[in-house]
């Protein structure tokens, strides 16, 4: 263009073009030069404009006075200083030459400086993954918040991956990093997988690893060697080591954010309905691997015909106050079983109670609140039949707010203990605890009469019997048909005769 200073840049494109054949009226449109600039550099030296790396400085160097003599000494001690801990030196010791214009300039510094004279650096070595080798496990807690019928449902994800596939096998846990959520989990993955890998590696779970002792725990070796799996684990602090499903807990929980965002909920149901869902967010995700894993499926190595127990088993005595205590979790049981011992087995979701070989009853494991170490788990249909027997026992008991079903029966216990005198609040509250467990009326017993007590209505015990539980029908009455007296006279005389023949017949 007329009046415009040619670019060495436009002088390399207008060659370039005439090299691959162009006209000079068209390398020139190409390079935005006219015709006659394209001669003159065809005309011109070929020989290219020497470049000069700069040398020198443009401005003084503000860190020329302290840099060799102080700095550079303090970074050879601890080369872990950073160039913010040396400019608050420099501020301290001269706060009138230093201050925060030249901090970029120290950071600078201090970087080149590493680079050049500072410590080695760990070298991280890939490795190849081989077919069927390793499978890895993880825990991690979800970034979205998930409600069950309404309630906050605190879990853990647990996550499976193959090493050299990247198939991967996701279960909803409840409780921390325990046994039986890893058992749980791993057995749902290995069963989803169709096989075993040689080798399972886990960070330091204590689940799996005594690492005081530094020793696997008996109930995870055993588990290994049922699927015939080697275990290991990464270093200390080295969670690079377990990669392979470090980042792959990144990638899910970015999934499931995303699909519960696009299904417009984070409530449901039930837990299988949330597992349900978590499962068809990672059949997606291993679509990405299917080929892979395919090869990587037939060098698995096959399953055992029965699962490995993924609970953990302890022997207790029921007390006589008709409880057991569960990893600091006070657990409620029928009265029948007080004195007994009986075998629990902890699951990470339930406990399940046996007496011999028979199951006596399931429990769903409670953990104890954030900032807690402990919790109660009382169920009033366990006890009520004995308070029922000294209602009295209530008031003080150490069980009282948690045999107290839900928020309106607390709500009614405050009301009759202010209203009733103190023997017969006790009797009131527990007998209305009683009618609602006798008459599987719970819920509704217990809104229709605080709908009362606030409104001033405190119905006596015979009230609430006479009107919520009135039989439904009336007892049929029965018509019965006297038989004739001569068809039983026949009936005798046949017997007779019978008997009769018997005695004579010879034998």
């Amino acid at each position: 263009m007329p009046g415009q200073h040619i670019t060495q840049r436009q002088e390399e494109l207008y060659m370039q073009h005439r090299q691959q054949g162009m006209n000079q009226e068209a390398a020139a449109a190409k390079a935005g030069i006219s015709v006659r600039s394209g001669r003159r550099i065809e005309n011109a030296s070929t020989t290219p404009r020497p470049k000069h790396d700069r040398n020198w400085r443009t401005r003084e160097d503000p860190l020329e006075a302290v840099w060799e003599t102080e700095l550079v000494p303090l970074l050879r001690a601890e080369p872990d200083l950073t160039g913010t801990t040396l400019l608050e030196y420099l501020e301290e010791h001269y706060p009138t030459h230093y201050d925060q214009r030249i901090l970029r300039t120290l950071q600078r510094r201090v970087k080149q400086w590493k680079a050049l004279h500072g410590p080695d650096k760990p070298v991280i070595f890939r490795q190849q993954a081989e077919p069927g080798r390793q499978g890895f496990s993880d825990f991690t807690h979800p970034d979205s918040a998930i409600t069950i019928a309404g309630e906050p449902f605190k879990h853990l994800l647990y996550q499976f991956r193959l090493a050299f596939s990247g198939w991967r096998s996701v279960t909803i846990v409840q409780g921390g990093e325990s046994y039986a959520a890893l058992s749980t989990g791993l057995q749902r993955a290995l069963q989803q997988a169709g096989g075993s890998p040689i080798e399972h590696r886990t960070d330091s779970l204590s689940a799996a690893r005594n690492n005081r002792q530094n020793l696997w725990t008996d109930a995870y070796a055993d588990l290994c060697s049922h699927y015939n799996m080697t275990p290991t684990r990464n270093n200390l602090g080295e969670s690079h080591e377990n990669g392979i499903v470090e980042c792959a807990n990144g990638s899910l929980k970015r999934r499931l954010s995303q699909q519960l965002k696009l299904r417009g909920s984070h409530d449901f149901d039930s837990i299988e309905s949330y597992q349900h869902f978590t499962d068809q967010v990672v059949e997606r995700l291993n679509r990405r691997s299917h080929s892979r894993f395919q090869k990587e499926k037939q060098a698995l190595q096959g399953l055992p015909e029965q699962q490995a127990a993924n609970y953990q088993t302890l022997n207790l005595k029921v007390t006589r106050s008709s409880t057991i205590e569960v990893r600091r979790v006070v657990y409620s049981v029928p009265s029948r079983l007080i004195g007994e011992r009986v075998q629990v087995r902890l699951y990470h979701d339930k406990l399940m109670i046996y007496v011999g070989q028979q199951v006596a009853l399931t429990l769903a494991r409670i953990y104890p609140a954030n900032g807690h170490t402990r919790a109660k788990s009382i169920d009033y249909k366990h006890l009520i039949h004995a308070l029922a027997a000294k209602p009295q026992a209530f008031r003080y008991s150490q069980l009282r707010d948690e045999l107290l079903p839900d928020d309106n029966y607390r709500q009614l216990w405050q009301y009759a203990d202010k209203a009733l005198e103190s023997r017969q609040a006790c009797k009131w509250i527990v007998t209305v605890l009683r009618l609602a467990y006798e008459y599987d009326a719970e819920k509704q017993l217990g809104e229709e009469l605080l709908v009362e007590v606030k409104s001033g209505k405190f119905a006596s015990i015979k009230t609430i019997q006479d009107r919520f539980f009135q039989p439904s029908q009336s007892v049929p009455e029965l018509q019965g048909r006297q038989h004739d007296l001569q068809s039983y006279d026949a009936l005798l005389s046949s017997l007779k005769t019978q008997k009769s023949w018997t005695q004579e017949a010879p034998f």
